[in-house]
C-alpha cells in the first residue's frame, strides 16, 4: 500500500467519523436541537478534525522514522562491506540496491549491491504495509473515540474552534520556522567558508576577481579569487536595467486600465498583460538570446558600439519585460482600492483627470505601488535563466551593459552543480546566497520604511 492510497483511506476514515458524529449527535437530541450544545455539524467537524489530524501525522512520522532508520540500515551494510568508500560511493551503491528491488535502472551490479539490495527487501515491508497500516489504524481508533464522546452537553463547537486554532497556528509557524531554518543554514555554511579562507573577510567583501574554484586542493580556497563584487555589480546592473523597463511601463499600464480604459477593454487588457506572468522563465531566456540579443549586438554594430553576444543590456530589458505584470497588476490594485471620494473631492475643486491622478491617487497608493515595485525587485534579483542564457556566466567587473556579466543567482547555481566535492564548492555558494539576502534584506528595510512614512501621511 503505497502513501497516496494511505492518504485516501484515512480521508475516507475521516469523512465516515464526521457522518457517524453528526448522526450520533441527532439521534442524542431526541428530534430537538435545541437540547444540544453545539449542532450536530459541529460534532461531526470535531470527529473529522481530529481523525484526519491524527491519521495524517501518524503517517508522516512513522514515514519519516522508517526511512531514516532504512537508510541508516542500508548505510551500515555498505560501511561493513566497503569501509573506505567515499559518500558518492556509498549513495551510488544504494541507489542501485533500491532500484534492483523496484524494477528501474541499475548502474552496475555486484556482491555489496546485492547484499544492500537484499537488506532493503526485507525492510521494504515496513513502509509499504506496516507504516499505512498503523497510521490508518490510528484514524480509526481516533475516529470510535471522538464518536463516543458525542452527547448532549459536550461542547464540540468550541473544541472545534480550538482545534481548528491549533492548525492554523501551526500553518503560520511554519512560514517563521523556515525562515529561520534557511538562514541558520546560510549563517552556518558561511562560516565555514570564511574558517577556510582563514576570516579574510575583506578579501571577499571587497575583492574584484571570483574564482574560487580554481587552484582547489585539499579543500582550501585562495582569497585572492573569491571578490564577490563583479557578482554584485553584475547583479545590481541587470536588476536596474530590469526595473528601469518594467516600472515605468507597468506603472503606466496600471494608470491607464484603472483611470482611463473602457470596462470592456480593461475587461480583456488586463488578463493579457497577466500572461506574462505565466510564461517560463526559460522561454524568457531564449527570446533573450535569439531575438534581443542579435537585435541589440547588430544594431550596436551599425552605431559603431562594441557590443557582446551575450549582455548585460538584452538580460535587463527580457527580464523588465518579466517584471511588468507584477508591478501593473499589483499597483492597479492599490490605485483602484484609492477611494472614490478622493477623486470626486479633486474633480469638484476643478482639477483635471491627470492632475488628479498626479496629486492625489498616485501619493495616496504610493505605499502599495513601492510594494510592488519591492516584490518586482525581488523577483529580479533572484532570476537565474535569463542571466544564464542571455548575459553568460563570465564574472566580468563592468558598468558596461553592453558586455557580458553574471549575477550571484548564476554562480550559485554553477558551483551547485559543478564537478568539484559539495564540502569545498557547497560553502563558496551558501555565503553568496548569505551576502545576497543581507543586501536584499537591508534594501526591502529601505523602503519599508518609505512605505511607513508615506502610509502615515496618507492614512
Amino acid at each position: 500500500m503505497g502513501v497516496g492510497l494511505a492518504l485516501g483511506a484515512i480521508l475516507l476514515i475521516a469523512v465516515c467519523a464526521f457522518l457517524f458524529a453528526r448522526s450520533r449527535a441527532i439521534a442524542s437530541s431526541d428530534g430537538l436541537l435545541k437540547n444540544l450544545h453545539s449542532r450536530p455539524s459541529y460534532h461531526g467537524l470535531y470527529s473529522f478534525l481530529w481523525t484526519g489530524l491524527i491519521g495524517l501525522l501518524a503517517l508522516i512520522i512513522l514515514s519519516v522514522g522508517v526511512t531514516q532508520y532504512t537508510g541508516s540500515a542500508l548505510e551500515g551494510v555498505v560501511a561493513e562491506r566497503l569501509p573506505d568508500a567515499s559518500a558518492i560511493q556509498r549513495q551510488s551503491i544504494i541507489r542501485d540496491a533500491k532500484a534492483q528491488i523496484d524494477g528501474g535502472i541499475t548502474s552496475r551490479s555486484g556482491d555489496v549491491r546485492d547484499a544492500v539490495a537484499e537488506t532493503y527487501a526485507s525492510l521494504k515491508p515496513l513502509t509499504s504495509y506496516a507504516v499505512p497500516g498503523i497510521a490508518i489504524a490510528l484514524a480509526a481508533l481516533t475516529a470510535l473515540m471522538t464518536n463516543f464522546q458525542v452527547g448532549r452537553d459536550f461542547r464540540a463547537r468550541n473544541r472545534s474552534e480550538r482545534v481548528i486554532r491549533g492548525v492554523l497556528m501551526v500553518c503560520a509557524s511554519v512560514a517563521i520556522v523556515t525562515t529561520i531554518g534557511i538562514v541558520l543554514s546560510l549563517v552556518f555554511e558561511t562560516i565555514v567558508f570564511f574558517d577556510m579562507i582563514h576570516w579574510d573577510i575583506g578579501s571577499f567583501l571587497f575583492g574584484t576577481t571570483w574564482s574560487p574554484l580554481s587552484g582547489v586542493h585539499s579543500g582550501t580556497l585562495d582569497p585572492a579569487k573569491i571578490g564577490w563584487i563583479p557578482l554584485l555589480v553584475g547583479t545590481l546592473m541587470i536588476t536596474l536595467i530590469a526595473m528601469l523597463v518594467a516600472v515605468p511601463i507597468g506603472l503606466m499600464s496600471a494608470i491607464y486600465l484603472s483611470d482611463y480604459a473602457s470596462p470592456r477593454l480593461r475587461a480583456w487588457a488586463k488578463p493579457m498583460l497577466e500572461i506574462l506572468a505565466g510564461i517560463p522563465t526559460v522561454v524568457y531566456g531564449f527570446f533573450a538570446a535569439i531575438t534581443v540579443a542579435p537585435f541589440i549586438r547588430n544594431t550596436g554594430e551599425a552605431m559603431g558600439l562594441t557590443v557582446a553576444s551575450e549582455s548585460a543590456l538584452a538580460a535587463g530589458i527580457v527580464m523588465g519585460i518579466m517584471i511588468i505584470p507584477f508591478v501593473s497588476s499589483l499597483s492597479d490594485d492599490v490605485i483602484n482600492a484609492v477611494p472614490q471620494s478622493l477623486r470626486d473631492g479633486s474633480y469638484g475643486l476643478g482639477a483635471t483627470k491627470a492632475e488628479t491622478i498626479r496629486k492625489v491617487i498616485l501619493p495616496a497608493a504610493l505605499p502599495g505601488i513601492i510594494s510592488a515595485v519591492i516584490l518586482g525587485f525581488s523577483r529580479a534579483v533572484g532570476e537565474t535563466m535569463i542571466v544564464v542564457m542571455a548575459a553568460g556566466q563570465g564574472a566580468n567587473l563592468t558598468w558596461n551593459p553592453l558586455e557580458a556579466v553574471t549575477t550571484v543567482t548564476v554562480q550559485i547555481v554553477a558551483l551547485i552543480l559543478g564537478d568539484t566535492d559539495a564540502g569545498t564548492a557547497g560553502p563558496p555558494a551558501f555565503t553568496l546566497g548569505f551576502a545576497l539576502f543581507t543586501v536584499t534584506l537591508i534594501l526591502n528595510i529601505i523602503a519599508l520604511r518609505i512605505v511607513r512614512r508615506y502610509r502615515e501621511m496618507y492614512d
